[in-house]
């Protein structure tokens, strides 16, 4: 089952709110995603311990692609 882009935003917002969020669907297809996120929650991190931030907040979607792009 494939996602739309607002019920990524939903999750995403829910997830670290207050952040600027900037989704585009790269073919179409709800499946392949770019999502990049500025947020306050990154600071300090490193990018691979902000992408596993995301991810945990998209554990159980149903995303082929998704091309990360994350910063503080």
């Amino acid at each position: 089952m494939v996602i739309t882009v607002h019920e990524l935003e939903k999750i995403i917002k829910q997830s670290f709110p207050d952040s600027d969020i900037e989704i585009n669907d790269l073919v179409g297809d709800g499946d392949h995603y770019h999502l990049k996120i500025i947020s306050k929650y990154f600071l300090g991190k490193t990018k691979v311990e902000q992408h596993k931030m995301v991810y945990k907040a998209l554990e159980g979607q149903s995303i082929h692609a998704l091309q990360l792009e994350t910063s503080a």
